[in-house]
């Protein structure tokens, strides 16, 4: 008898627990369904050709976003070409040259430290440095050099872990016949893990493409049309700058929500691109 309740309690406990876990994911995934829904219906039907095609012009009252659409794609670009390098970089180097590992738990211990700090932090050390400091001004390049030192440590991180998820067999079986290291790491390793590399940059550039606080401070809240090198030297507002300044000063919540769901649409695309070629990659790998 004693051994059947202790059994039916259990039972009851386990029962409880899996619905309390049920409850949860379903709620998560309802909230989740409603922000996408309640945004999307909001602001599609604002999206225009003349909206995403046309500069703002105070003169004739007309709102366009051409500006912002360009001056995201800008920054992207930008911070990706100095990060990517520099998080992959500093991710082969500790995880397959640092001999010292307490250097190297010293050093994975503080990225993880600033991937935890809020991004306004950055956006105040980005324009005390970048824009006083070096006298580049408020520009969309002391934004992206911001957002580099933002991402680096995830970049780095992401890297470092798909690196060691490549066996250590392999590298010594290449170290059997004679390759070198820097050819072991280049045919061997890199090509083991690329996947997990490639969704973590594609990952990075969403959260570029989220970024707000930080941009405020450095890149400004300029709408103007410009090419890639001015518009890097000049300021810019980048779309989630632009639905503050539409929400916020001018009180366009029509405009602000058409923002706001082609930065939803860009962050689902994004993500499916990152399962798409992590998938690809895998495959690939398989064959």
């Amino acid at each position: 008898m004693a051994k059947n309740s202790i059994s039916a309690k259990r039972k009851g406990y386990i029962g409880l627990m899996r619905a309390l876990m049920v409850l949860s994911a379903a709620l998560t995934c309802a909230l989740v369904l409603f922000m996408i829904a309640y945004v999307l219906a909001k602001g599609l039907p604002h999206i225009t050709w003349g909206l995403l095609a046309t500069a703002p012009s105070y003169m004739q009252d007309t709102v366009g976003i051409l500006p912002d659409i360009l001056n995201t794609v800008y920054i992207i670009i930008a911070t990706l070409a100095v990060v990517i390098p520099l998080g992959a970089g500093a991710a082969v180097y500790l995880t397959e040259y640092a001999a010292n590992k307490r250097l190297v738990a010293v050093i994975e211990y503080a990225a993880e430290t600033l991937s935890g700090i809020p991004s306004i932090i950055y956006g105040l050390v980005g324009m005390l440095f970048f824009c006083e400091f070096l006298n580049m001004q408020t520009s969309l390049l002391a934004g992206a050099l911001t957002l580099v030192i933002m991402n680096l440590p995830t970049v780095m991180r992401t890297t470092q872990e798909s690196l060691k998820t490549v066996p250590q067999s392999y590298r010594e079986g290449a170290f059997g016949l004679g390759a070198g290291k820097w050819r072991v790491i280049r045919t061997v390793v890199l090509p083991g893990c690329i996947d997990g590399v490639i969704t973590g940059c594609i990952l990075s550039a969403g959260r570029i493409l989220g970024e707000s606080a930080a941009l405020l401070f450095t890149a400004g809240v300029a709408h103007v049309v410009n090419g890639f090198f001015a518009g890097l030297a000049g300021s810019g507002a980048t779309l989630t700058v632009a639905l503050y300044f539409y929400a916020k000063e001018r009180g366009d919540f029509e405009t602000a929500f058409a923002i706001a769901a082609i930065l939803m649409l860009l962050t689902l695309l994004i993500n499916l691109l990152a399962w798409l070629v992590g998938a690809l990659c895998k495959r690939r790998r398989n064959v």
